[in-house]
């Protein structure tokens, strides 16, 4: 780990501790100052993160940062007196590394801010640290173990422990839960800031791919990748959002990012559900009957704000999508990664992909003891953006996901967003057997397609949080967030961690494990 410090209490005044610092964050009223809302994260980092290990580094100069910030006379941007993270495979300036969780980028310094971290600190948000991801952005092995990475370990979840917080923007959607941070930075090509942000029971948002800077940021696919807020409630990935979108030059799909960029907290009405057309994705449940339950509760919401559900059975080609977005992420991987590690220092000796398996396999006791790297060898197989099966694939793909799907259904029923379930409650940690839950639910159509994609907090099943998605065409973002923000008011379904050891420990479910007593 890039940081160290010492518990000395025992596990139970830990929880207390971890529950009050949650509890303050929750409570805490407009910051008094940079400096003063910077100390208060460090100390809840301090206090919570041995237990969830979501943050990999704090930055040493955040304080430094902070009283910088108090020092300018010019008005208070629009993030002042936020303390913000971002996953390590987003870089910025000063001396923390960017590792995407790889033991290869311990070296990794680049002393370059991306875009959307320059975006943050103009909106005088203050750079915590780095958290935690899995490993690669989880593109190493269809075997991995989500929220695991060779220099972070394992993130936890902070609702239980024994269960996976999700990825691969891990660390991110953890922090925020567990109330180290009110917002943090994650990236997604498909499910990595949603899935972490549902399973920990918070408000996460991937945009439409374009509207936020890709530029310095360790890719996976620049058909699908983007950059997003994961944040305690609506109205702050609001705010982040507004901070971050952007066009960047050195981002080609960011063109007309400026000409999309939306007054997002002006968006969040109480009232914004009403009239509405929402349509319900019903081959998108069936996670599990107890995820349906509070599905349908969430719908109930929905429908007393006003809007009206319309139930949408199907999605033509459904099945052919996989393969082709396989196709599509592994034979970007190659091309966009190498480019990246291109341009990392020359104390970086990993330079292309090929390197990358090679140093894996050299240092095989950490990197690949508990999953391989087939997906890497995959990709490194692949022949380049010309292959007529990488465009026949790309195409395949974005038509099923686009043209064919969410286009589709929007347009049949003159609807204005989709919802579904994001995902099943979160999953036990696994080392023998890996992730035991495989697909994104709905929010791979978004993901595919580049269109937006939300998750709100819909409530818990036993104790363990479940998201609301929340779909639309691209550069819907302000509808999106004016429609979550309307049912998060409405249903106040966010639960509070407990940072439980395990949920078959407490009631009401350790209760039903035992024997009938006779």
């Amino acid at each position: 780990m890039l940081y160290s410090y010492t518990m000395t209490s025992n596990g139970a005044h830990r929880v207390l501790i971890s529950l009050l610092f949650a509890v303050l964050a929750a409570a805490a009223g407009p910051a008094t100052s940079a400096e003063a809302a910077t100390e208060a994260a460090i100390a809840r980092v301090r206090a919570i993160d041995a237990q969830i290990h979501a943050v990999i580094s704090l930055d040493p100069t955040a304080l430094d940062q902070a009283r910088a910030i108090d020092r300018g006379r010019r008005a208070r941007g629009l993030l002042y007196g936020y303390a913000i993270l971002l996953k390590d495979n987003i870089e910025a300036d000063g001396p923390l590394p960017t590792t995407a969780g790889s033991m290869a980028l311990l070296d990794n310094v680049t002393h370059r801010d991306a875009p959307l971290v320059a975006r943050l600190r103009a909106a005088d948000a203050v750079i915590l640290g780095k958290t935690n991801l899995s490993e690669w952005a989880n593109i190493r092995s269809n075997a991995s173990i989500s929220g695991w990475s060779g220099v972070g370990g394992q993130t936890r979840n902070p609702h239980a422990l024994d269960r996976n917080p999700c990825g691969s923007s891990s660390g991110s959607g953890a922090a925020v839960a567990a109330g180290e941070v009110e917002a943090a930075i994650g990236t997604e090509t498909d499910g990595s800031i949603t899935c972490p942000a549902a399973v920990n029971g918070v408000v996460g948002l991937k945009p439409t791919v374009g509207l936020v800077s890709r530029t310095h940021i360790v890719p996976i696919s620049h058909s699908q990748d983007t950059a997003g807020p994961i944040a305690a409630d609506v109205a702050t990935a609001a705010r982040v959002l507004g901070a971050i979108a952007g066009t960047d030059p050195a981002d080609p799909a960011t063109r007309d990012a400026d000409a999309h960029i939306a007054d997002y907290l002006a968006a969040l009405k109480p009232d914004a559900l009403k009239g509405a057309r929402i349509g319900v994705l019903r081959f998108a449940t069936g996670w599990s009957a107890s995820t349906d339950k509070v599905f349908e509760q969430a719908l109930a919401v929905l429908k007393a704000q006003g809007a009206t559900l319309v139930d949408i059975t199907t999605l033509k080609d459904k099945d052919q999508i996989g393969k082709a977005e396989t196709l599509v992420l592994d034979t970007e991987l190659k091309v966009d990664l190498n480019a990246y590690l291109a341009t990392t220092p020359p104390a970086v000796k990993t330079r292309t992909l090929a390197d990358l398996i090679a140093f894996n396999t050299a240092h095989a006791d950490r990197e690949l003891a508990l999953f391989g790297q087939e997906t890497f060898v995959k990709a490194e197989a692949t022949k380049g953006l010309d292959d007529p099966a990488y465009q026949t694939a790309r195409a395949t793909s974005l038509r099923i996901a686009g043209h064919d799907g969410i286009d589709a259904m929007l347009a049949a029923d003159h609807l204005d967003a989709l919802v579904s379930p994001t995902m099943p409650p979160a999953w036990k940690i696994d080392a023998a057997n890996g992730d035991q839950i495989k697909g994104g639910g709905a929010g791979g159509l978004a993901a595919v397609a580049g269109y937006p994609h939300l998750t709100v907090p819909m409530g818990a099943v036993m104790g363990l949080p479940v998201g609301l998605s929340i779909i639309g065409p691209a550069w819907s973002e302000a509808r999106l967030l004016g429609y979550g923000y309307a049912y998060e008011q409405a249903a106040k379904a966010k639960v509070t961690p407990r940072f439980l050891p395990s949920i078959e420990g407490v009631a009401p479910v350790a209760p039903l494990l035992d024997p009938l007593p006779r």
